[in-house]
């Protein structure tokens, strides 16, 4: 009995194969343009998968990645002695929080007031504009900040001054720091998640706001139940990605506007900027990998549970 109930397989999987086969054949200029996109994921994101060894390492140049002698959890105990995990595992989770919430309300509000705009080059014009500051690198983003206000020499500094009051040193203030890391993360990414979300208020169906207006829908009851019901699969796509970074802070923001300012690091400090000073003060890279990869378990987390629930309450809406 078990024979002949097992039988079968043998001509479904050689079908199967043969099927496999003749559609490698027919598409085999469609999977050779794809072939260059496959090479370069195995070479720069699994391979280097390889070297999360290096958590579990006491690394030394001589005997390389693979070679060095284990070290069990001892990276992983440096960062619970130091007593640094929580404030820079809730510091790292906060601003992320606040910038993907801040970000997701100003670029959909952003992108359905440009879309109400009549005037096509004044629209263009405005598009234009928010999308400047996604193309300065924080280098220059850092400069202009300190040309501003810097306490010394800050043009704003200087012009309280020149009214008879004395400026307030905005570099060695906590308090302020983290109204100014979320305003310069929206200020910067505003133009490019404006522009996602813009292209799929266009791809409405245009009927759907002609009925509606012809019903005497204004438009604000138009943007409220046609716009941003329509945007919901969008903003939950955006969310999910975003989240999937929840405990990775933007490093090149916190490396130019905080960098090793000990006045705020206690408020400003994140996984990411941690991780870069243990490895060039220290050069010790096994407790930087501990650290890394700490932070990815964390992220994986995060969007599997995320990801999951959002499946259970609506499937269309989940990434994966």
């Amino acid at each position: 009995m078990a024979n002949k109930a097992t039988a079968p397989a043998g001509p479904v999987q050689r079908k199967g194969l043969r099927r496999f086969i003749y559609k490698a054949v027919h598409y085999k200029w469609l999977l050779l343009m794809l072939l260059p996109s496959l090479v370069y994921i195995i070479l720069f994101a699994y391979l280097p998968l390889t070297g999360l060894v290096l958590a579990f390492k006491k690394f030394n140049y001589r005997d390389g990645v693979y070679l060095s002698p284990w070290n069990g959890l001892n990276n992983f105990r440096f960062l619970i002695i130091s007593k640094k995990l929580w404030p820079l595992t809730r510091n790292t989770l906060l601003y992320n929080v606040a910038f993907i919430v801040t970000g997701l309300i100003c670029q959909v509000g952003l992108a359905i007031l440009i879309n109400e705009i009549r005037i096509k080059a004044y629209k263009k014009v405005t598009q234009s504009m928010i999308m400047l500051p996604y193309f300065i690198s924080w280098v220059v983003v850092s400069a202009m900040f300190t040309a501003f206000f810097g306490y010394e020499q800050g043009i704003i500094s200087n012009l309280i001054r020149t009214l008879g009051s004395e400026p307030s040193n905005l570099t060695q203030d906590k308090g302020a720091w983290p109204f100014i890391l979320v305003f310069m993360h929206i200020w910067k990414g505003l133009g490019y998640g404006t522009v996602v979300y813009l292209a799929a208020i266009t791809g409405i169906d245009q009927e759907i706001y002609e009925a509606a207006e012809v019903d005497g829908a204004n438009v604000w009851q138009r943007i409220r139940h046609i716009t941003i019901p329509c945007l919901k699969p969008t903003m939950m796509t955006m969310f999910l990605l975003a989240l999937g970074n929840v405990f990775r802070g933007d490093f090149g923001m916190f490396y130019q506007l905080v960098g090793s300012n000990a006045k705020i690091l206690e408020i400003a400090d994140v996984l990411d900027l941690f991780i870069y000073r243990i490895l060039i003060s220290n050069n010790d890279i096994g407790m930087s990998s501990a650290a890394g990869l700490y932070q990815s378990v964390l992220c994986f987390i995060t969007i599997v549970t995320v990801n999951k629930v959002i499946k259970m309450a609506n499937p269309d809406y989940a990434l994966f």
